[in-house]
């Protein structure tokens, strides 16, 4: 029977004060300044998001290391949203807004030639080749390409994103113990995953953060899988795995159940996991190093001889994206030199998913959003890992 749980949990939040973002600037442009630059672009929408406040599907900010004004390069559609974040004092100090005139490019082609910086970085993993050749031959300024530069800033979340992420993990427990409910013999997996959504909608998200996985018997092998009309049969190993986005950041949890009794080869691959994960969040003590966390769980399965079954990384950071960093897996012969960001540190939000997949018969997979705290982790989606018979 599924646990009573109610949503009890407050979803009002502060939108997060100038201070906060101002905050975020700063650490920016001391990162600017280690790496020779005098301004960046930032054109990601979740960084734009992260260091503004604003939410939209398009802009430009551009932060300089020797101006405190920062520009945001925005078209109508965003106007009114960004003033009444000014007025409200929920936006960085000094933001000068530019409205879109003709097209984004060449709106901001005029803003960086007006500024005359030299060394100017955009985001690698954001910016089109097309973009930045164009840019750098209209603007005439040295374009850099950097990487993750505030990826490894979101890294560590402050009190304000630990606040909503903690509610975010309450709030999708209360959702899944609701949702052992529609988890019933004869229901296809699609019909499952539509109707976890809806439950996900009721407990104050905003949407769902992915496609909701529900995988049943075979199709439970599948790490990835997509609901299908499969009918859920009795025996069956059904994994779920699904997530909420509060204020802008992404929760995602995963547990596995049976229909009906557990079968005694479905309960040893079960407890096998579990045991992978427990051991996986035993290690993840600050300093520890990230594929160090990844290989406890390795070590756990490779005992029971399912190491060859579990073929992906054991985690993945958590906010304002749903795969973001850090990245919890195996260590490659490429990477050699660790940095800062390979390590545990409090502050960091990352799953411990371990998982194994045996092709024709399934899958279990457990997974659980963390916090690294000084002395070690604090679980954000509490709720029992025990293989549930519905």
């Amino acid at each position: 029977m599924a646990k009573e749980a109610t949503n009890t949990v407050d979803t009002a939040f502060p939108r997060g004060d100038a201070d906060l973002f101002d905050g975020r600037i700063r650490r920016l442009r001391r990162d600017l300044e280690k790496n020779s630059l005098d301004g960046i672009i930032i054109g990601s929408s979740s960084n734009l998001f992260y260091l503004s406040n604003l939410r939209s599907s398009a802009g430009f900010l551009l932060v300089r290391v020797e101006s405190t004004v920062i520009h945001l390069i925005i078209d109508f559609r965003y106007k009114t949203a960004v003033n009444d974040l000014l007025e409200a004092g929920h936006a960085p100090s000094n933001l000068a807004v530019v409205i879109v005139a003709g097209s984004y490019e060449e709106t901001l082609a005029k803003v960086i030639k007006n500024l005359a910086v030299r060394r100017l970085g955009v985001e690698a993993d954001h910016m089109s080749v097309r973009l930045w050749r164009w840019l750098s031959e209209r603007s005439g300024d040295e374009l850099v390409p950097v990487n993750e530069l505030v990826e490894r800033q979101r890294l560590l979340k402050d009190q304000y994103e630990i606040s909503i992420l903690r509610q975010a993990g309450e709030l999708l427990v209360c959702a899944f113990h609701e949702a052992l409910d529609v988890v019933r013999e004869g229901f296809t997996e699609r019909a499952v995953a539509q109707a976890i959504d809806q439950i996900i909608g009721t407990k104050g998200f905003e949407r769902v953060a992915f496609e909701t996985i529900v995988a049943s018997g075979p199709n439970s092998a599948l790490p990835h899988a997509h609901p299908t009309t499969r009918s859920l049969q009795r025996g069956d190993l059904v994994i779920l795995d699904f997530g909420g986005v509060l204020e802008g950041y992404c929760v995602d949890m995963s547990r596995t159940i049976t229909v009906g009794p557990a079968t005694p080869a479905a309960s040893r691959l079960h407890q096998a996991v579990m045991e992978a994960q427990l051991m996986a969040m035993a290690a993840a003590v600050p300093g520890a190093r990230l594929t160090d966390v990844d290989g406890a769980a390795r070590s756990v399965l490779a005992k029971h001889g399912l190491a060859e079954k579990f073929g992906h990384g054991t985690g993945h950071g958590l906010g304002l994206d749903v795969h973001e960093l850090p990245r919890v897996s195996r260590s490659t012969e490429e990477k050699t030199q660790l940095a800062e960001g390979d390590f545990v540190t409090a502050g960091m939000i990352f799953t411990v998913e371990p998982g194994v997949y045996l092709p024709g018969y399934g899958g279990v997979r457990i997974e659980d959003d963390v916090l690294a705290t000084t002395s070690g982790i604090d679980v954000l989606t509490p709720s029992t890992r025990d293989l549930i018979q519905v």
